[in-house]
């Protein structure tokens, strides 16, 4: 079986499985784990904003890792950190360990996923390569829409611990696979840009730092004007460095394209009110509507359920519509959807969310998987592997900001204690806010991707880690 293409499929669809469960079902647990270790939000918080920070900033990194390498070696080394992070995790006596440990098993989930593409895109050549990724992209799909379902169920059953533990176990048998699995790497792979990680991972961690520390601390803390001011400065070190260096691993050229700063705009925004929304509506849902964390989780379906089907039928609806057209509907969709759920009260129900919730999740999963193939079409064609993981850098960076952000409102507006009274009051202001944001992101799609192509074959690289 060494070798065989069949064992890389299962191997690479288990550990891709793993990887948004691992995300969805913490934000379930949240509630139970503050309780539990007696922790404030500030502290909960980053269980989620740590696993995506070290998940946005080390994407593009170990995927030139794996390139220098070989994706086997990388790929195992990213399964075996994120399957030890996540089995600590399941024992862990406190929130700073906790989240520590999340923040590790982020790196690992980046080498883990950039390597798996490539994995797969080794094993399957021709017309097998995009039935593969089919699968590939559903897999993430199901991982995001049954995720908080399953975390709620195993919480009902086991704790919260469990959340951490099903999917460190389920990467386990993924580790036991990868001797079995070919290695391949880059014939010429270029150096790993680590000025260029270095200064975008930190100051992401800082920016996200501040969000999340600033309501308890108070916004005009030393520490927290200091950690905003540095993650500006190291963000102009960032765009500094990547302009100077001859193979950077954030091109910024692409961004001189009007296409391509539309496609990565509209996948930002989808994804800044998905996730956040993944991340909150589960403690809502538990702590002032009074679900249990199964009800919970299976209202969240409503959200999740229509990126398993869409992302088949968008293809086809682009024969029938312009792609920048779907996509631009696809952001107004979202923004729709977002006014609506301000419709949330303490009193609500399952029938009452299931509009607002299914008019999001429609806007999402129509632009799966033809945002990353019009991002492609953008960009020259030696240029697509670079377009691909700037695109998913876009959605990480966005999804991991957009979370912090939210927690602030809902921790100012909560005392920080994500109960009402405020949480009503908190989540109305941020879905007006989402509402707001993604209708001029729509407006500015429309603007900016009138002319885009679509490429005929699919984005191969592309991983939407947190969507």
């Amino acid at each position: 079986m060494r070798n065989h293409p069949a064992v890389v499929l299962v191997a690479v669809l288990l550990s891709t499985l793993s990887l948004p469960v691992s995300l969805t079902g913490a934000s379930v647990a949240l509630p139970d784990i503050g309780r539990d270790l007696d922790a404030g939000l500030a502290g909960v918080q980053w269980v989620v904003n740590g696993y995506n920070a070290t998940f946005a900033s080390f994407m593009l990194a170990t995927g030139a890792l794996a390139d220098l390498l070989g994706r086997r070696r990388v790929f195992a080394t990213g399964v075996a950190i994120f399957a030890g992070s996540g089995l600590l995790a399941s024992v862990a006596g406190n929130i700073v360990l906790l989240d520590l440990l999340r923040a590790l098993a982020g790196v690992g989930a980046a080498a883990a996923a950039t390597s798996a593409s490539a994995l797969l895109a080794h094993a399957f050549p021709g017309r097998a390569r995009a039935r593969v990724f089919s699968i590939f992209g559903t897999t993430i799909g199901v991982g995001l829409a049954f995720g908080p379902s399953i975390a709620g169920l195993l919480i009902s059953a086991f704790g919260w611990r469990a959340v951490f533990a099903a999917p460190a176990l389920a990467a386990v048998a993924v580790l036991a696979l990868t001797p079995l699995l070919p290695e391949s790497r880059q014939p010429h792979a270029g150096r790993i840009d680590w000025p260029g990680t270095v200064t975008f991972t930190a100051a992401l961690l800082l920016l996200i730092f501040g969000f999340v520390q600033g309501p308890e601390l108070g916004w005009s803390a030393p520490v927290i004007v200091a950690a905003f001011a540095a993650a500006v400065a190291l963000l102009v070190a960032f765009v500094r460095v990547e302009r100077r260096r001859p193979e950077p691993m954030f091109d910024l050229a692409l961004l001189a394209s009007p296409r391509f700063l539309g496609i990565c705009l509209a996948a930002a925004t989808i994804v800044a009110v998905l996730v956040p929304l993944l991340v909150y509506l589960p403690s809502y849902l538990t702590t002032v509507v009074g679900m249990s964390p199964g009800a919970a989780g299976a209202t969240l379906i409503l959200l999740t359920a229509p990126t398993l089907v869409l992302p088949l039928l968008s293809g086809a609806l682009t024969r029938l519509v312009p792609a920048p057209a779907v996509i631009v509907t696809s952001v107004a969709m979202v923004a729709v959807g977002a006014a609506w759920a301000t419709v949330l009260a303490p009193d609500s129900g399952t029938a009452a969310l299931a509009g607002p919730l299914l008019t999001i999740g429609v806007g999402v999963g129509l632009s799966i998987g033809l945002l990353d193939a019009m991002a492609i079409g953008s960009v020259a064609a030696h240029r697509a592997a670079t377009g691909a993981g700037m695109i998913n850098t876009a959605r990480l960076a966005s999804e991991t900001v957009a979370i912090a952000v939210v927690g602030a409102v809902l921790a100012s507006t909560t005392a920080g204690r994500l109960a009402d009274p405020g949480f009503t009051g908190g989540l109305h202001t941020v879905l007006w806010a989402m509402a707001a944001v993604a209708l001029l992101a729509a407006v500015a799609t429309a603007v900016l991707v009138r002319r885009a192509r679509v490429p005929a074959e699919p984005a191969l690289s592309a991983y939407p880690g947190g969507s």
